[in-house]
């Protein structure tokens, strides 16, 4: 592919596989350059999204799942594919017919989809990140597309039936939404990518951005960080610059909080963990001082960098459902101060202790990171050093506990109001109830890993009529690999899954 035959004198410094020529000063991924790779990723989309609506609708079926289809576009053209000016390369597409059915569960139609990722030349974000990874954003704002390695692609393989039973039963959650795993071959590497929704819209000027975990272990934007134009701060930089939070109101607060527990849940029964909650704050205030001095959008988070004006958005009608972070956690904007409906732009309202009127952004990023034996390796050698429970590895149930009570105590505040003086916070996930909720989840984790994974779920109580319990051990089944007629087994259910989810009867 072009630009791909650059040799390794020719690169200058490099995170993981994401490096930069000398000559042109162009991103590279595995030695591919940044515009062959965009060119590709279009191409191959085009083509997949195109012959999957010549296929029939259908329900989903376990073998979709695992379903590869690969196409090859050689340079000059074949009787299925555009001759174009890259070098030969194959473009794979995961479990098609289950993406297609999880786009149409956010109301993406194809044309939507193509129009997006294919009609204008995507957009590279310079502001990556240390992941290695790369991230390119459409022209409409709407998708976002990373580079992933071999390891998460195939962690992504292996959740999607499960993934696909919780976004059936919550549509709404502040976990990455996937529409589409694929794959580039070119000069013999692998090239994964995923496309997913875009959490900081880039019309939106972000004042403030943190990534956080929970863990205050070298939890710290580095002095590099702190040098560009928006820095990603963290959990340590947070407690340091705001120590008494954000203040959200009470309907929103509790909604918030409930999403993250019920998300927090999920991910522990996937012994899933070191993600974090990628956060945006756009500063109204601010920003009407900004304008007023003519600085405009000096705190734009994207650098500016393809910046879109309300006049280029797409319609409303055709953004995607349950996307922005106030249908995430099914909250609505209003109470003292509230902003007009047309202004949030998706955004939580919030204030900040000066009173001034903020919106927040934020969404779970990097959940597939599995809790397997490097992991588990990585935590006990860092606990002897430093102390276990401050550090970013940890077991996921205490992950989730950790990162549920710092979010929805230190991050986050209810306003006090006459009824409630105190800013409360729930209860952490070991001991809720979540009585409150339209959900229940009962956890049945122990203290160690191997007692949930032997199976030793003492103290468990559960009734043969409880509505939405086949579906449980439906999803628990599914997410193991037994097939769904084996979901009876009550017994098997439980010792292959800490975790089960029960419906109340008037859900």
């Amino acid at each position: 592919m072009p630009g791909s035959s650059g040799t390794t004198q020719s690169m200058k410094k490099t995170i993981g596989h994401r490096g930069v020529e000398t000559t042109t000063g162009e991103t590279t991924y595995k030695k591919t350059t940044s515009s062959a790779l965009k060119g590709a990723i279009q191409l191959g989309i085009a083509h997949t999204v195109g012959s999957l609506s010549q296929k029939a609708e259908r329900d989903v079926l376990m073998q979709d799942f695992v379903v590869v289809e690969s196409i090859f576009f050689p340079s000059e053209g074949s009787n299925l594919t555009p001759a174009h000016h890259y070098s030969d390369f194959r473009f794979k597409t995961y479990a098609p017919i289950a993406f297609r059915y999880f786009r149409e569960l956010f109301g993406i139609r194809p044309d939507d989809y193509l129009y997006s990722l294919c009609n204008e030349p995507l957009i590279e974000l310079s502001n990556p990140g240390a992941s290695g990874s790369l991230f390119y954003v459409s022209s409409d704002d709407e998708f976002i597309i990373k580079t992933v390695q071999h390891k998460e692609a195939e962690f992504l393989q292996k959740l999607l039936p499960g993934y696909f039973m919780n976004i059936n039963q919550n549509k709404r959650t502040l976990l990455p939404k996937f529409y589409g795993l694929y794959c580039v071959q070119a000069g013999g590497k692998n090239i994964r990518i995923v496309v997913m929704n875009n959490l900081l819209p880039r019309i939106i000027p972000m004042h403030l951005k943190y990534d956080l975990k929970g863990s205050t272990y070298k939890r710290r934007a580095s002095p590099k960080e702190r040098e560009k134009a928006v820095p990603t701060y963290k959990d340590l930089d947070f407690i340091q610059d705001l120590p008494d939070g954000l203040l959200l109101e009470a309907d929103n607060y509790n909604a918030l909080c409930k999403t993250i527990q019920r998300d927090c849940l999920l991910l522990q029964s996937f012994k899933i963990m070191d993600y974090s909650l990628l956060m945006g704050i756009h500063n109204m205030d601010q920003a009407s001082r900004e304008r007023e001095r003519g600085l405009g959008n000096s705190g734009d988070s994207a650098g500016s960098e393809g910046a879109v004006t309300p006049d280029q958005r797409r319609p409303q009608a055709q953004k995607s459902l349950y996307c922005t972070a106030m249908e995430s956690i099914q909250g609505e904007a209003r109470g003292k101060g509230a902003l007009d409906s047309e202004d949030h732009m998706g955004g939580i309202p919030g204030r900040n202790t000066k009173g001034e009127r903020l919106l927040i952004y934020i969404g779970i990023i990097d959940i597939l990171q599995s809790y397997r034996f490097i992991k588990k390796l990585e935590h006990s050698w860092k606990a002897l050093v430093h102390d276990g429970d401050t550090v970013s590895v940890h077991r996921p149930g205490f992950y989730a506990d950790r990162f549920q009570q710092f979010m929805c105590s230190t991050v986050f505040k209810k306003i006090p109001c006459k009824r409630a003086p105190t800013l409360g916070a729930p209860t952490p996930l070991s001991q809720a109830t979540a009585g409150e909720s339209k959900l229940m989840y009962h956890s049945h984790f122990k203290s160690t890993e191997s007692e949930a994974d032997s199976g030793k779920n003492r103290g468990v109580t559960s009734s043969p009529t409880t509505p939405g319990r086949s579906l449980a051990f439906t999803m628990i089944n599914i997410v193991r690999g037994y097939p769904p007629q084996h979901t009876s087994n009550t017994e098997n259910g439980l010792e292959s899954s800490g975790f089960c989810l029960y419906l109340k009867p008037n859900h």
